[in-house]
Formats: structure tokens, sequence, C-alpha cells
């Protein structure tokens, strides 16, 4: 058996009315100027008012708000700009997935020299995260990415919209304050998509063959705690116990893909990059055609899941995944939502080459790519 390293560090307050914590955990940690990092939506809210007022006395906030659909370096860069003129010890990522994830390389780029493209995994001499960084907590206000408890930042370039991967357990926030009273205003069908995010994540780490079985534990515990919650959070939005539920299902889904992901999210992101899809949604599209490719490699852990989300069994799992995403009102095909077969050899050409593709249990050729599009449509 080989050596695996791994651990679960990340400090989390969990619980309706969490965020009323964060200013006396800031003032406790020496903080004194930090800066809210947040989306352009958010930003225009009334509980983005109340959560900089509750922060209380002793601390000079500032907001940079300028991230809006998939984060971008630009987007980065201006929020470091903005954190070096304030002179910011703390960052405060208060979002959905984008808005945390520009949330934690503006917190490298305030501290470090160059461009953040410089640092992403893959860059050829990739710089490292190696300097001091302000102090950084985490408030998700979806459930889906789990985006609070990761350790990796997926920021687009500019022009050709490629996602790229920033890595280091640097980027862990030291706190994260996870309120579910902050997703009760989302809309049914965020809450569905940013749903289908989480569970995907649990399903494809529980897939992905790596050695880890606490993730695969989390994963399993996650897959149930929200194909129970999410119908209830979709069709009641004011549930607070379905809403933390499906929070806690993000947080286990995020903890667990430290195994890795899978060729849904290869797929994913790539209709990502070339048709601008929300990535949970894109996810939802795409589960059903690699989980029915993967069946025949993993069928053993495909009656695991059926049993914790309540399927009939292993050949089950899939057609559960068709009738679960039709009760939380999933778009059934990618044209339903103007994906056309036109782009699927751009999709493919991203898919073939993402990272998330080479831990699926089952390995993917150039043509299975071609299949699950074409069965997605």
């Amino acid at each position: 058996m080989a050596i695996t390293k791994f651990g679960f560090p990340t400090t989390i307050q969990f619980g309706p009315g969490a965020r009323k914590l964060v200013g006396d955990h800031l003032r406790e940690a020496g903080v004194k100027r930090p800066i809210i990092v947040t989306d352009k939506g958010l930003a225009a809210l009334p509980v983005m008012a109340d959560f900089r007022s509750g922060l209380g006395a002793g601390l000079d906030v500032a907001v940079f708000s300028d991230v809006y659909g998939n984060p971008t370096r630009a987007q980065v860069m201006e929020g470091a700009a903005a954190a070096r003129a304030h002179r910011a010890d703390c960052v405060i990522g208060f979002g959905g997935g984008a808005g945390l994830d520009v949330a934690k390389v503006v917190a490298v780029m305030t501290t470090h020299a160059g461009d953040v493209m410089e640092y992403v995994w893959d860059h050829p001499k990739v710089r490292p995260i190696d300097g001091d960084l302000p102090y950084f907590v985490a408030l998700p206000t979806t459930s889906g990415t789990g985006s609070e408890v990761g350790r990796s930042s997926v920021v687009s370039e500019d022009d050709t919209h490629i996602k790229r991967i920033v890595f280091s357990p640097r980027l862990l926030a030291k706190a994260v304050f996870a309120d579910p009273e902050l997703t009760l205003a989302l809309p049914a069908h965020v809450t569905a998509a940013t749903g289908m995010d989480a569970m995907t994540h649990n399903i494809e780490s529980y897939l992905c063959p790596t050695y880890h079985p606490m993730c695969d534990g989390i994963a399993l515990e996650g897959m149930r705690i929200g194909a129970r919650a999410l119908p209830v959070a979709v069709r009641e939005p004011g549930n607070i116990q379905a809403r933390g539920d499906m929070m806690m299902s993000s947080l286990m889904g995020a903890v667990a893909f430290q195994k890795d992901l899978g060729a849904v999210h290869a797929c994913a992101h790539a209709l990502s990059t070339v048709a601008d899809l929300h990535h949970g949604l894109a996810n939802a599209l795409m589960i059903e055609p690699v989980m029915q490719f993967n069946l025949e490699v993993a069928r053993d852990k495909f009656a695991e899941m059926a049993h914790a989300v309540g399927a009939a069994g292993a050949d089950d799992f899939v057609p559960w995944l068709k009738r679960f995403k039709a009760s939380i009102g999933i778009p059934a095909s990618l044209s339903a939502v103007k994906v056309t077969r036109e782009q699927i050899p751009a999709l493919v050409a991203v898919a073939e080459k993402d990272i998330a593709g080479q831990t699926n249990p089952r390995p993917c050729t150039r043509a299975d790519f071609i299949r699950f599009y074409e069965q997605a449509m």
C-alpha cells in the first residue's frame, strides 16, 4: 500500500446566524483592515449592508464587488489592486463559487508579484505561493461548489475563457462561517443547479479511484443528505433545515473531492468555457451519460450510491438521477439550454484536455467525449 497524504484542517462555524460571529473572530485574530470580495449582485442586496454593518467597531472595511459570471484573470488582478490600495490585512470571501474563488487568489496576489496565471498548477514556470497571505475567511451564499473549504481556485483566461486552476493548501480559509440563512433568497433554479453541483462532487469523488476511505465515507453521507434535502429546498425555499442540509452536503462534497473528480466535470468545464453555461447546471446536464459509461467498471460503488440516495440498486442509479433532476426542474437536455451540435467539436477539444477527466474511474477517449455530448443533447 502506497503512502497517501491528506488533511482536514479547516475550522467551520456552521448554522443559522454564523455570519454574526465574523467581526469578533477578526478582532480576536488582530485584523484591522479587511476587504470583502463579493459579486455585483450580492453587493447591491440588503444582506451585504447588514453583514458589513454587523462586523462592528474597530474594523476599517472595504468592498470589492466586480466579480460576475465565471471568474476571470482580470477580476482577480483588479481585486488584488483594490486590496493593496486598501492596505488590507484580511480578505473576506462572501458569495457563491465565483466570489470565493476570486477571493482566494485576491489574497494571493495581494502579497505576491506577477500575474495570477503564473500561479496556475500547469504553468511551465509556475511561481510558488510562498509569501505571507492576508488573513482569509469565507462565507458561502450558495450550496454547491463548497469553495469555502477548498484549497484551489478556478480562474478563466480573459480571452479564451479556458479555466485554469491555482492550487495550494495555503489557499484554505482560516475559518469558514457557513450560515444557511444566507441562501434563503436563492431562486429555485439556482438552488437546483448549485445543489446538483454538490451532488456531482459527492458522486464523482466517491467514484474516483484514488485511495481515500475518509473521503469515500464523507461523499456517501453527502449524497444521502443532498438527495433528501435538495427537493425540499427547491420546493420550500424558506425551509432552514433543508437549506442547512444542502450547505452541509456542499461542504462534504468539497472535502471529499480532495480525492479528485471525473469526466462529468471535464465535460462541464468545457460547457462553461465554450457555451458560458453555469457550472452546476453543466454538471447536471452531463452526469447521466458519464455515469452510464462508468457503471460497467464500478458496479459495487453504484450499488452503495443507490442505497445512499434511495434508488433500487446499481442499475437504477442513473434512472434515479433522471427522475431526481426532473423533480427539481433541471432542463432535460443541452439543446434545452441552447447548446448546439455544432459546438460539440469545440466542447470535446476542451474536455479531453481537462485534468478532471484523468481521474475518471473508466478512461475516456475522444470518441467517448463525443458520445457524452451527443447523448446529452
